[in-house]
């Protein structure tokens, strides 16, 4: 990783002007674009909160987007990474509240994905985003818990519950082990769900477990379309949460029941499937595709609401796999990218 001119941390009883962040400039290896420095300062504009970050999450979208994965090219000279985050509120912009300098929050969409309009993220001491998307953080949880909230959670409340209740349904949460699926599997759990789970590993399995997966299948063992049309009497599933659309919609389309919704929020493997058009259409399945950067205002305001309620309670689970300094970005980036994180992956700021 490149290093830049260094100073000491921003301090707001000190007023200083220069701030500590990581960026990049182009996109390619973590390694060899992230560069750590220094910066100024960011202002809160109208309608704006300053917030101190404490921890800032790394997700897929944010080494893809550094990797320029799909011929992503960086929509502005200098991007500093990262979405989510957590911190608290030092300054509020023009005709702000100041009631809320001192509240403890998380972030979301601190930087936007691939042609937003917002190019600061989270990787930098502080971070001026819109009211809003600074929400108070419940009491019991930490920043580094509160820095995984943004995308994970909203995302897997979105695919969990867009379509109504899921209280008595049979809910697959594909590749259970992930970041979005541990909380996917916790809200329809949450719900009133029975939660059927893929993993392909014992580690992982005993992660999607503890998040209250009730049956889990590895797919690298046993053939999974069998086992969950045997689990389910042969109907299938009245929900899919599913990771990987184009490597699985042959499963899909065996396992998921009449009227059923199949949930996306990523195809990597496959970036352009082959649509099955009439094994779903004869069951007039539901294909809803999730964006967590993206979701309807009213979806936006459940997910904030139910993560404020059953993360205030204690009832939800947040799982880091690993926490790295800002100086060793490029390392949680690589980490991330290896595939072996169960769990979250953290800079702490």
């Amino acid at each position: 990783m490149r290093s830049a001119s260094s100073s000491r941390p921003w301090r707001p009883e000190r007023g200083a002007t220069a701030l500590r962040a990581a960026w990049y400039e182009r996109t390619g290896p973590a390694a060899e674009v992230l560069t750590v420095g220094t910066m100024p300062d960011p202002v809160a504009g109208p309608g704006d909160v300053l917030v101190r970050v404490r921890a800032s999450g790394v997700n897929p979208s944010d080494t893809k987007q550094r990797a320029g994965w799909r011929g992503a090219k960086p929509a502005f000279p200098r991007i500093v990474p990262h979405a989510d985050g957590a911190g608290e509120i030092v300054a509020v912009g023009p005709g702000g509240d100041a009631r809320r300098i001192g509240t403890r929050v998380w972030i979301y969409n601190g930087v936007g994905l691939y042609d937003a309009r917002r190019a600061f993220g989270t990787a930098a001491e502080l971070i001026a985003v819109p009211d809003e998307q600074a929400v108070p953080l419940p009491d019991p949880m930490s920043f580094a818990e509160g820095a995984c909230l943004g995308v994970p959670a909203e995302t897997a409340h979105r695919a969990v519950f867009a379509d109504g209740s899921v209280e008595g349904q049979t809910i697959l949460v594909a590749g259970g082990a992930g970041a979005v699926a541990h909380y996917a599997i916790q809200f329809a759990k949450l719900g009133g769900a029975r939660v059927i789970a893929t993993v392909s590993s014992p580690a992982k399995a005993a992660h999607a477990q503890s998040a209250g997966a009730d049956v889990l299948i590895d797919r690298r063992q046993e053939d999974v379309a069998a086992r969950v049309l045997a689990l389910t009497d042969g109907i299938g599933v009245d929900r899919i949460v599913e990771v990987d659309l184009g490597a699985n919609l042959p499963i899909d389309a065996k396992i998921i029941r009449t009227n059923g919704v199949i949930a996306s929020y990523s195809s990597t493997a496959v970036p352009e499937p082959a649509f099955p058009y009439y094994p779903l259409a004869f069951k007039g399945v539901t294909l809803r595709l999730v964006q967590g950067y993206n979701l309807p205002p009213a979806a936006r305001r459940d997910a904030i609401a139910a993560i404020a309620r059953h993360g205030g309670a204690g009832r939800l689970t947040h799982a880091i796999a690993r926490r790295f300094p800002l100086a060793e970005i490029a390392r949680a980036h690589e980490y991330l990218e290896s595939g072996q994180a169960i769990g979250n992956v953290v800079v702490e700021i």
